[in-house]
C-alpha cells in the first residue's frame, strides 16, 4: 500500500510524501523511519495502512505533534479504538473499515435496502480475500454488518460462519462468511434473502488503488477539520 500510495500521491498537484514509517522497507523517493519519533521534519497528515499493533506506538507521538491521522487498518482492539477515541479530542481521526469509496456507497444502499425490506428479509454477507490476510471476518464485513444492524435498532447479532449438524438459522442473525484463497484484492456481497428473491447488492474491488485513492480524499479532507472522529460517510456528505 505505500508503494501504491507514493505512486498516486506524486501524481497529484499540491501533495508529496513527506517521509515514510516503516522496519522493513526503504525508499529512493523519501526518507524511511522506523518511528514517527525519529522523524524530524514537517507534515500535514498521517495514513496509515499497517497493522492494529502500530497503533499505540505514533499516536502519541502524533497528538503532542497535532497531526491529523487517517487510519486505514482493520482488527482493532477495544484497547486500540478507546485510545483511538481519546486522541480525537485533541486531534483529527479519520478511521474506516475501507477506504474504498465505492463500498461507502454499498454502505449506505444497503442501509436504506434494510429500510425498506424490514425484517421480512434475511441478511447474509459473503466477503472474499487474498491468502494472507490474517482477520476474519473482514473489518468491512463487520461494517456493512453494523450499518444494517442500526437501521434494524441493534436488535440483530453477527454469526460468522456456520458448522455442524444444528446450525438451524434464527431470526435475529446477520450471516457472515469469509472466503480466503489467490490474489482476491477485496470482494463483498450483501444477501438479502426473502420468500421467491433475493436481492443482492455487492462490490469488487479490481487494485489496492482504490484504497489510497481513498486515503488520499481522507487525508486532503481531514487537513481542514477540527478534533474528532471521521468516517467516510462524513467525506461523502461533505462532496455531495
Amino acid at each position: 500500500m505505500g508503494q501504491v500510495l507514493t505512486s498516486l500521491i506524486d501524481a497529484r498537484e499540491g501533495m508529496a510524501v513527506t517521509a515514510g514509517i516503516d522496519l522493513n522497507t526503504k525508499s529512493e523517493n523519501y526518507p524511511v523511519f522506523n518511528s514517527l519519533q525519529d522523524f524530524n521534519g514537517k507534515a500535514d497528515v498521517i495514513i496509515d495502512f499497517s497493522h492494529p499493533d502500530t497503533i499505540s506506538g505514533y499516536l502519541p507521538e502524533a497528538v503532542k505533534r497535532k497531526l491529523p491521522v487517517v487510519i486505514a487498518t482493520t482488527g482493532l482492539s477495544d484497547k486500540i479504538i478507546t485510545m483511538i477515541n481519546e486522541a480525537s479530542e485533541k486531534i483529527p481521526v479519520f478511521i474506516s473499515a475501507n477506504m474504498s469509496l465505492g463500498i461507502n456507497l454499498l454502505q449506505q444502499l444497503i442501509s436504506k435496502a434494510a429500510m425498506v425490506l424490514g425484517n421480512e428479509f434475511e441478511v447474509e454477507i459473503v466477503e472474499k480475500h487474498h491468502k494472507m490476510k490474517k482477520d476474519s471476518p473482514s473489518g468491512t464485513a463487520l461494517m456493512l454488518a453494523d450499518s444494517i444492524n442500526k437501521v434494524k435498532g441493534n436488535k440483530f447479532r453477527k454469526v460468522c460462519g456456520r458448522e455442524g449438524t444444528d446450525c438451524l438459522r434464527q431470526s435475529d442473525e446477520i450471516g457472515i462468511h469469509a472466503v480466503r484463497g489467490g490474489t482476491i484484492v477485496g470482494e463483498h456481497d450483501v444477501y438479502f434473502t426473502g420468500t421467491d428473491e433475493v436481492i443482492k447488492i455487492g462490490h469488487i474491488a479490481y487494485s489496492r488503488n482504490v484504497f489510497a485513492t481513498g486515503a488520499i480524499a481522507a487525508a486532503e479532507f481531514l487537513y481542514k477539520c477540527k478534533p474528532g472522529i471521521y468516517d467516510m460517510q462524513d467525506l461523502i456528505s461533505s462532496s455531495v
